[in-house]
């Protein structure tokens, strides 16, 4: 059976922000808000947690995975991006954008697009998330919550409730949400590409 919190969506609780985290750390699988509907994620090195997510939602192996990033300080550890990406980066997070960017090393190959060598990375606008990514101090390993035989994102606190109780350690409650996906930016050549128009908003990449 699964931890649920609920949190206040724009005041999150500090001790249960905590207590998230714990759960992360001894490897749980969570479900969580975003600003494009619920996320299921774990800690980026926890195998055996990625494994569980994909047994959940039934993804193939070559799924490509994002990594949920509290700010861009952490970007170059994980992605190469030249001056040009980052300030639009930087002029577009947090947002509902996921970019698309040249994976660096430290990036588990599981994670990486296997023929492009490249990884997803957002910073959402959700103040619980960010509270956690705060607390927790690296990224979350995350995908949307779409569940099998789905188009979107799962919205609902309760019906995901009933859905995973008992598949996951740790339900955050964040309200009900708009399941809108994400804006997808390719930028790991020299110039943008929007993969997919979503939630965030195409002009400045265009």
């Amino acid at each position: 059976m699964s931890q649920y919190f609920e949190l206040h969506a724009e005041n999150p609780q500090p001790r249960l922000i905590n207590q998230a985290v714990a759960i992360i750390r001894q490897g749980g699988v969570l479900v969580y808000p975003t600003d494009s509907g619920y996320a299921i994620g774990c800690l980026v090195g926890d195998k055996n947690a990625m494994e569980r997510i994909c047994r959940i939602r039934k993804l193939e192996k070559d799924h490509n995975f994002t990594l949920v990033c509290r700010d861009l300080s952490e970007l170059s550890f994980y992605a190469r991006v030249d001056n040009g990406a980052f300030r639009l980066m930087k002029n577009n997070t947090p947002g509902a954008y996921t970019f698309i960017l040249r994976a660096t090393k430290e990036v588990p190959k599981r994670l990486q697009n296997p023929k492009r060598k490249t990884i997803g990375l957002r910073v959402p606008n959700n103040p619980i998330t960010l509270a956690l990514l705060e607390a927790l101090g690296e990224p979350l390993m995350s995908g949307s919550l779409i569940m099998p035989n789905e188009t979107e994102a799962e919205y609902d606190p309760q019906t995901i409730r009933e859905l995973l109780e008992k598949q996951v350690d740790l339900i955050i409650d964040g309200g009900v949400l708009d399941s809108k996906p994400t804006t997808v930016i390719e930028l790991y050549d020299d110039t943008p590409v929007i993969a997919r128009a979503g939630a965030g908003d195409t002009t400045p990449f265009e």
